[in-house]
């Protein structure tokens, strides 16, 4: 019996462990998105078209960095640098979010229940949509335009 209990504690732990680690390596807490604004911003960043995680510290930024210039870079978020960077001249003009506006729908899915993010992206309609999970570490969408809440998904 205590075998028994010692075995399905040691498969608790571990499944904790690996969810854990599942969780570190393409998410982060919403309180970090300062962090990725700070570096994109500093890179140039105006608007921001897509946020993706790519692991703990590395993150993929899309966006325009004036009215001609979109570009995609990878920052690491531990060193501070850019690890990727490819920029295309456009004619089509900018589009995106400003950082205030990527602050306020980051705000409205945490008020949703959003602990962990993994990507924010928004099309040229100004429709966001925002991947992550809430603390029971089910997967969670939530979808808004101007600030206003349109749609939440739980998985």
């Amino acid at each position: 019996m205590q075998r028994k209990m010692i075995l399905t504690a040691s498969l608790a732990a571990l499944l904790g462990a690996a969810t854990l680690a599942q969780a570190d390596s393409d998410r982060l807490a919403p309180e970090r998105l300062d962090e990725v604004l700070a570096q994109a911003g500093e890179f140039g960043f105006q608007t921001y078209e897509e946020i993706e995680v790519k692991s703990r510290d590395r993150v993929e930024v899309e966006g325009w960095l004036d009215d001609e210039w979109q570009a995609e870079v990878s920052f690491d978020l531990a060193s501070g640098e850019s690890l990727e960077e490819e920029r295309k001249r456009r004619d089509d003009g900018a589009w995106g979010l400003s950082e205030a506006e990527v602050r306020d729908a980051m705000a409205l899915a945490v008020a949703e229940g959003m602990t962990e993010f993994g990507e924010l992206q928004v099309d040229r309609g100004g429709r966001v949509e925002i991947e992550g999970v809430d603390a029971d570490g089910r997967e969670l969408e939530v979808r808004s335009r101007g600030g206003e809440l349109l749609e939440v998904e739980h998985d």
